[in-house]
């Protein structure tokens, strides 16, 4: 096998040579000069075969220093010759259709975590809170078990809406800030060691596995699944995903291998932003079907099941398939 000083020796031109071109191509962003030059697809070149040399020299535990140049190196590299010369509509339709996807494949065994951590207190408490129905005032205070009643009755002007609503749009505005604000705190909660993470993704499944018990036990189950079975394919998902990133970071943080404390948290937060991107753009489109659709009371109960299922397939289908050209 190679050793790190004979890799070093062999590579070191290179890099030199990628870390002097990089410096040429941000003086020229600095300048607003953003046409392409002939050294442009040099240093895409140089910076595919950096990647390969940081991959290698990571594979073989060579040591950190050398880890943490090329690390430095392809970050530079990826920012100025990917991101940097994509705007708008280009950058949006990569995110999409490369970034996100194949972001969270990478991330599976965080996500698939997150996804345990949510699911089975839903499930257990909801078993629970069906056939003792009284429980859900463990986890919900009075008052608002009586509006949750009042928004799922069947005779709601419109299914869903809190009292103090008037409109499907401040319904949009409130299921913004509501959905923004949990897949935050699961996100954020990953820099407390992961603990804060792991409580709201418990947490956020107990009360709603109650809450489904619950409506389920008082009749209410018709309105209620069907307005929750559309929105949650993009909803659930996003949260989940912000909670294995949110995981990912904590893990960053309790066993940072080679790499500092410090270094492994830049390196994990790197890597979850494309994640936490992806999850506000599928938490905008939950916002806007839970407030014009879901929310629906003219719309019947097999036409919102039928799109559902469309959304679940569609989003199970995103995930597995998308991207991976690229991956």
């Amino acid at each position: 096998m190679m050793t790190p000083l004979r890799f070093e020796q062999l590579y070191q031109p290179e890099w030199t040579e990628l870390d002097t071109l990089l410096d040429a191509l941000s003086q020229r962003r600095k300048a607003n000069t953003l046409t392409e030059a002939p050294s442009g697809a040099r240093a895409g070149a140089l910076y595919r075969r950096a990647c390969e040399h940081l991959a290698l020299a990571r594979a073989r535990s060579y040591p950190t220093y050398m880890i943490d140049r090329l690390d430095d190196l392809t970050a530079r590299g990826h920012q100025l010759i990917y991101q940097q010369r994509e705007f708008g509509v280009e950058r949006l339709r990569r995110l999409v259709s490369i970034d996100f996807p194949s972001a969270v494949r990478s991330h599976g065994s965080y996500v698939a975590a997150a996804a345990g951590l949510f699911l089975l207190p839903a499930i257990v408490i909801g078993l629970i809170v069906f056939r003792q129905p009284d429980m859900i005032l463990s986890v919900v205070a009075p008052d608002n078990v009586s509006d949750f009643e009042a928004m799922y009755s069947p005779s709601a002007e419109s299914i869903g809406r809190t009292r103090d609503a008037g409109t499907d749009w401040t319904m949009f505005g409130y299921y913004i800030r509501n959905n923004v604000s949990v897949a935050f705190q699961c996100f954020a909660g990953g820099l407390f060691a992961g603990l804060g993470t792991l409580f709201f993704l418990v947490y956020n499944g107990a009360f709603s596995g109650s809450l489904a018990g619950y409506l389920t036990a008082q009749g209410l189950s018709s309105t209620f699944y069907a307005f929750i079975a559309t929105h949650s394919a993009f909803e659930l998902t996003a949260i989940v995903i912000a909670g294995g990133a949110g995981l990912r970071i904590g893990h960053a943080l309790v066993s940072p291998g080679r790499l500092t404390r410090r270094q492994s948290l830049v390196k994990a937060s790197r890597e979850a932003m494309v994640l936490v991107y992806g999850v506000t753009c599928m938490l905008l489109i939950a916002a806007a079907l839970e407030a014009f659709w879901s929310s629906a009371s003219w719309i019947g109960p097999g036409a919102k099941y039928g799109v559902a299922a469309v959304c679940w397939i569609s989003v199970f289908g995103y995930f597995v398939l998308q991207g991976r050209h690229a991956d």
